[in-house]
């Protein structure tokens, strides 16, 4: 199995009728089963800690192929919902891995924050619980939600844990904003009135800081004054959106209002991420290029005349007019396409209703026919091998796009539909 992942050889099948790029479903079934049933490659060591992630990545791709059920057992979705409850800490929300529990007769007071709840992976699980069908009766819901103001700094963003004397720790950019914001959404749901008593997040804090990492191009950062970045600008919107659903009467942010200076120079570098750069062509031209006599040219500055250094200069290409038949993602200025970024795009801009925006054609040729694999699943670029990450979020991109053999997508959740329904059929939903 190590050597198919190691493969670079890319799917460039087409249809002959339609002479279309064709999604390979079953190969994609069987790459996300290989994922979730049997022994990741030994590249994925490093991210144990991360491992519910990756579960999410993987039961996820399963469900969003319409085969979570017809491919799985009843016992062994049962044994990964025990598995996540056995990642759920007693005072609230979840570790990414069984690997920091030391057992629950030793934890005390003074030694759980060497074993915390970790932000990204209370959300994670709680979604893969969705899809898995449980009614998340064991989930520690009012420690949960007593914990999650404990993660929210001074200045409205969240950090990953809570470190020793309730310090918070990790991280404070958007990811953990969208996953905080998440995690409320999914446990309070409509149930408020019974919550009275439980202190809520700030959430005026929250959106202020939001909407301060907003940059001077329209772009969302990691945090104030910072680089625009597509991953964050999902995560900036998704938070928001999370709060949106859940409060009709909250005062609407700029961020998602149509017509305001935020909302339309966001969408205008949105939609200029989308980009022809792909990187294949230029890393195949690396090899073979003769040597280039501009990178002397500063050592000769001053031995020639203005005139003569003109005839050093290198050869500019010639423009082309040959038609553009791929166009992908970037998630920041003057960066080639990746297959992730067709994700953190378009996601925003389903959430922001612009979605028509994008050229869906383009797109879907870049992920069909540049990194789709031939093992099933996608790679981060051209050449790459496929990793869940890239393999889930490519497959989300096309959903978007209605790819015949894929679920439909809420793209703030990032779950099938169909999990959505599931989790408004609980009790505090309801």
């Amino acid at each position: 199995m190590s050597r198919a992942f190691g493969e670079s050889n890319l799917v460039v099948e087409t249809d002959p009728i339609m002479a279309e790029p064709v999604f390979n479903r079953e190969r994609h079934i069987k790459y996300f089963l290989r994922c979730l049933k049997t022994f990741l490659p030994g590249l994925y060591t490093s991210n144990d800690s991360n491992r519910m992630l990756l579960a999410f990545f993987a039961v996820s791709g399963l469900d969003l192929l319409g085969e979570l059920y017809n491919k799985t057992t009843l016992e062994e979705r049962q044994g990964y919902i025990e598995w996540i409850y056995h990642c759920q800490v007693p005072s609230g929300g979840f570790r990414g891995f069984t690997g920091t529990n030391f057992g629950l007769e030793k934890r005390t007071i003074t030694n759980e924050a060497w074993d915390p709840a970790n932000v990204p992976s209370t959300f994670f699980a709680l979604v893969i619980l969705i899809i898995l069908g449980d009614d998340l009766s064991r989930v520690k819901r009012l420690e949960c939600l007593q914990w999650l103001p404990k993660m929210q700094r001074e200045d409205g963003s969240f950090g990953e844990v809570l470190g020793p004397h309730q310090k918070i720790e990790g991280g404070g950019d958007l990811r953990f904003c969208c996953f905080g914001a998440g995690t409320r959404y999914l446990l309070r749901g409509k149930d408020g009135d019974n919550l009275k008593e439980i202190e809520d997040i700030d959430v005026d804090k929250l959106v202020a800081f939001i909407e301060a990492c907003q940059t001077y191009d329209g772009g969302i950062a990691e945090g104030p004054f910072c680089e625009s970045h597509s991953g964050h600008t999902y995560c900036g919107i998704g938070a928001l959106t999370f709060l949106g659903r859940l409060s009709d009467n909250h005062k609407q942010t700029a961020l998602l209002s149509p017509g305001t200076e935020g909302f339309e120079s966001l969408v205008k570098w949105l939609a200029a991420r989308q980009t022809s750069e792909l990187g294949d062509e230029e890393d195949e031209d690396e090899g073979n290029s003769e040597p280039d006599e501009s990178q002397s040219l500063p050592d000769q500055f001053g031995k020639i005349h203005l005139e003569e250094s003109f005839h050093k200069l290198a050869n500019l290409p010639t423009l082309t007019t040959q038609p553009i038949k791929y166009a992908g993602f970037n998630g920041r200025c003057n960066k080639y396409a990746d297959t992730c970024y067709s994700f953190w795009n378009t996601a925003t801009l389903a959430m922001m209703d612009r979605l028509q925006l994008l050229d869906a054609d383009r797109n879907r040729q870049y992920l069909l026919e540049k990194t789709q694999h031939i093992v099933g699943g996608f790679g981060k670029s051209v050449g790459e091998p496929p990793d869940l990450l890239h393999s889930y979020f490519g497959m989300v991109s096309l959903a978007f796009q209605g790819e015949a053999g894929l679920e439909t997508v809420d793209p703030v959740l990032c779950a099938s539909h169909r999990a959505v329904q599931h989790l408004h059929t609980l009790s505090w939903w309801k």
